[in-house]
């Protein structure tokens, strides 16, 4: 007879395609078996597979979180005063903390989570962070059929009141943006012929040339949402090979649309390379490799891009700290920019659908190359 963690286990594979493979027996875990039902009916109603995953890891954390801050499973509906002890546990005064040890969250609950593997934090959650999980707690709540408590005026008073107490500096989510000159520097330290100079130079091309594409796009991308097209005609030169990439629902998406970017020239010829070498027909396109050399058949883990990033960075004599897979997509804007590419032609590829944030990049890169910044050269 199966266990239920064996159990919820196998039925998390059923819906693999749009989860953590490599968590899943951590999820088996932490989410109950009604949690695994409500992911499933999640998946056949359609929605997104980014947005899935980011729903089972903040449902995962809050389950994990439940238990360790009550001794109790996460209820459904949760009442206002657990959604204020998550607020009161995540959004917290360091200063204060020194002198009142039971501000914020309790010692023993860190520790609890951290031995789980979910809390990685010393100090406060970001408010972004707090407010995405909050906001996924209510989703999963409406999909469950019942009503929260998460419009509550004491609610949304005391996470407005926490912001204010401990104001953060936005950071970028990488300090530095990968433009074509670093690009060229990563590519570098991929000239060799080994099965990891092959993957990681048709990671970084393909991430950048197809707009700078999330880490779970390219971790994601599988051999079937390729497209073989037309060669493009060039002046003086012979055609180039071209691509399109069906990335279907997308963070920025609607419902029903389809995104496609396009490839066309050197990140074409640099992922057929892959592709051959790998010997991949189908699945998942770019796989893990372990030390003998062997390819596994699943997909690699998100993370893995943001480490390639990194370490290829070190490997080029840069900051690996300054850089990391946001940093490609940042980077593609911000070189189109450099090149003069119009916005409205950069955002089709890069599939961004805020101007506003699409811009942000541009006028960065206009500011510092601009006059008004040279007025003592």
């Amino acid at each position: 007879m199966k266990l239920p963690k064996e159990q919820r286990a196998e039925e998390l594979d059923t819906i693999a395609a749009v989860l953590p493979h490599e968590r899943r027996d951590k999820l088996a875990e932490l989410l109950t078996d009604q949690d695994v039902e409500t992911l499933r009916h999640l998946v056949n109603a359609g929605m997104g597979a980014n947005t899935l995953r980011a729903l089972t890891s903040d449902l995962a954390y809050l389950e994990a979180w439940a238990m360790a801050a009550t001794d109790n499973p996460l209820p459904w509906p949760a009442p206002e005063a657990l959604l204020l002890k998550f607020v009161a546990h995540h959004l917290w005064d360091p200063q204060r903390r020194e002198n009142d040890p039971k501000h914020g969250m309790p010692t023993e609950v860190a520790d609890a989570l951290r031995r789980l593997g979910v809390l990685r934090t010393t100090g406060p959650h970001a408010p972004d962070t707090v407010r995405r999980r909050l906001a996924n707690w209510s989703t999963l709540t409406k999909w469950r059929g019942v009503d929260g408590a998460f419009a509550t005026p004491a609610l949304k008073s005391a996470i407005r009141l926490a912001v204010r107490a401990v104001p953060r500096q936005r950071r970028r989510k990488s300090a530095k943006a990968v433009t074509g000159d670093v690009l060229t520097k990563l590519l570098a330290t991929c000239g060799g012929d080994s099965l990891r100079d092959i993957r990681d130079r048709a990671i970084l091309m393909v991430a950048f040339a197809s707009g700078g594409r999330r880490r779970s796009e390219v971790a994601g991308l599988r051999k079937e949402q390729l497209t073989i097209e037309a060669p493009v005609s060039v002046e003086d030169g012979p055609p180039l090979p071209s691509l399109s990439i069906h990335l279907g629902r997308t963070k920025n998406s609607g419902a029903s649309q389809d995104e496609v970017v396009y490839l066309t020239g050197r990140p074409v010829d640099a992922l057929n390379a892959w592709l051959a070498v790998a010997k991949i027909d189908g699945g998942s396109v770019f796989r893990a490799i372990d030390r003998w050399g062997n390819i596994s058949r699943r997909a690699l883990d998100p993370k893995a891009v943001n480490d390639i990033v990194k370490q290829r960075a070190a490997m080029a004599g840069l900051e690996p700290q300054d850089y990391s897979a946001h940093g490609l997509r940042s980077g593609y804007l911000t070189e189109a920019s450099n090149r003069g590419v119009p916005l409205s032609e950069a955002m089709e590829q890069s599939r961004h659908r805020s101007v506003q944030q699409a811009a942000s990049y541009y006028n960065s890169a206009t500011r510092r190359n601009g006059r008004a910044a040279r007025l003592l050269p």
